[in-house]
């Protein structure tokens, strides 16, 4: 890895701001890298994106959000469902769908964070209380002035860390119903593409969260095609479905190259975060010395991930306002630019074995037809 950053490093120009070691790879013209999660490959002729992203959350936001009719009814096609029929006179030949894992749980790295950051707040909020009753008998008055003054002690003091370590990033309960019921509204819009003994394959990568979605999503389409619900039927191909990880330089001049997030680094240190970062540390009566944009973020993440697997609204929420949310929702958007996205031509570039396997499909299809 220090090789690879050494390598990278070399005669590059600076980006804007960032010294003089960041990788200097010309933004894009063609479309940004697909994200990590898209990483679901069932063989069917439409190429269909992740459901959409709606408030402040991102890539974290609850599938329903997006299309709100899904929360009247799973299965409604929408309400321009008629209107986007096929023309009589078209037939479906294939139909290849590229679609995003469902909800999950948080990763192993932002459970640690969330642990240390309850840890802490825990801690501080104990000596508090232990120092306001040794100190005077209007304890109870100190306390709960202290409370008044950090409004949402109380809520997350009674909030339980029930998140663990070995579920890291696994699919949630949510996240199975997701993929059966977006079967079960494919199968409904191309009914013919999903009748008996029509042929089907799913692919995904090893990761387990993929491989669980692959399973529910075989096991929404019901018993009529002719293959089986267990995992080991869907095929696992990481050189296609994670190429990001299996392409040599964008390992080299992204993925292992720190001066590549720069901007984002730079951010993390800049005024705005720093103004969430205290306003965060004053709600939870910490100092902000220790508190820092990384702790922050995953506080705001676990207000979306709780939103998501379980339909709740946390009491990490009322740390943030909607401008802080503006503010996050931008770093989160500034590292997928120079991660996944347009930031660096690699990011794009990378991704070509993957749309070059869409499209050959989709041309064999249209040749066997004639």
């Amino acid at each position: 890895a220090k090789s690879r950053r050494g390598e990278a490093g070399a005669g590059l120009r600076p980006a804007p701001s960032c010294g003089a070691a960041v990788a200097a790879m010309a933004p894009s013209r063609a479309a940004a890298a697909l994200r990590r999660s898209l990483l679901l490959l069932p063989t069917l002729l439409l190429a269909l994106g992740s459901a959409g992203l709606s408030g402040y959350f991102g890539t974290k936001s609850r599938y329903e959000e997006v299309n709100p009719h899904l929360v009247r009814d799973p299965l409604s096609l929408g309400p321009s469902a008629a209107s986007s029929r096929l023309p009589a006179a078209c037939t479906p030949l294939q139909l290849r769908a590229l679609l995003r894992h469902g909800t999950r749980y948080p990763t192993a790295g932002q459970i640690r964070r969330l642990g240390d950051l309850h840890s802490r707040f825990l801690r501080r909020r104990a000596a508090a209380s232990s120092s306001s009753s040794s100190s005077s008998s209007s304890s109870s008055s100190s306390s709960s002035s202290a409370e008044a003054a950090c409004p949402a002690v109380a809520d997350l003091a009674a909030w339980q860390m029930w998140y663990e370590e070995s579920l890291d990033g696994r699919l949630a309960p949510q996240g199975r119903r997701d993929m059966e019921l977006l079967a079960r509204r494919l199968a409904a819009r191309f009914p013919a593409l999903f009748a008996a003994r029509r042929r089907l394959q799913l692919a995904s990568s090893s990761k387990h969260r993929c491989l669980q979605s692959g399973a529910a999503f075989r096991k929404g389409l019901g018993p009529s095609l002719s293959l089986g619900t267990d995992e080991v039927e869907i095929e696992v191909n990481d050189s296609l479905m994670r190429f990001f990880d299996h392409c040599a330089k964008f390992v080299a001049l992204v993925e292992e190259n720190d001066a590549a997030m720069c901007q984002v680094d730079a951010f993390k240190e800049g005024p705005e975060m720093r103004k969430v970062l205290e306003k965060v540390a004053s709600a939870l009566c910490l100092p902000a010395e220790e508190l820092n944009a990384d702790l922050v973020q995953v506080a705001f993440l676990t207000c979306s991930y709780e939103l998501a697997i379980k339909n709740v609204t946390s009491p990490w929420c009322s740390l943030f306002s909607e401008d802080d949310a503006k503010v996050l929702e931008y770093l989160n958007d500034l590292k997928q630019y120079w991660k996944r996205g347009y930031g660096y031509d690699i990011n794009s570039r990378s991704s070509c074995i993957l749309f070059q396997d869409i499209f050959q499909h989709l041309d064999k299809a249209v040749e066997e037809s004639k």
